[in-house]
């Protein structure tokens, strides 16, 4: 989601919409640390900005103050479980058992994500693009 913060692409008009109620106060935006590392990376991949620019845009999303969770104790141990019950890599269960201990509406452009989820995983998980595909 982050990622379409800085990157025109599929998805991106509603990740920003989000960003903007995030910074106009109407949502709160929880995520694993890893949100930031894996925006990052895939900023570099994507070899759209120079090294410069992606610290630039590093240094942006420090200043968006998000509230960055760690991977421990009952988290992890949720996050586990939410893995190996949807057949999900580790790194899409923190994000989905995050929003699930947190009673949270998580927000994904991964359709295939959401396609594997059961309940009641899959109420707290919502696919931007869905109104846009049909």
């Amino acid at each position: 989601m982050l990622v379409k913060w800085f990157v025109d692409e599929e998805g991106s008009e509603e990740a920003l919409g989000i960003r903007r109620r995030y910074v106009e106060g109407e949502v709160e935006i929880i995520a694993p640390e890893l949100v930031v590392f894996e925006a990052l990376n895939a900023l570099r991949y994507k070899r759209l900005f120079t090294a410069e620019e992606v610290k630039r845009i590093s240094e942006a999303l420090d200043a968006y103050a998000l509230d960055l969770r760690t991977l421990s104790g009952q988290y992890a141990a949720h996050a586990l479980d939410t893995a190996y019950g949807n057949d999900l890599t580790l790194y899409d269960a923190s994000y989905v058992s995050l929003a699930i201990l947190e009673e949270a509406q998580m927000y994904t452009a991964d359709h295939k994500l959401v396609g594997k989820l059961i309940e009641p995983y899959k109420r707290r998980v919502k696919d931007i693009l869905q109104d846009t595909r049909s």
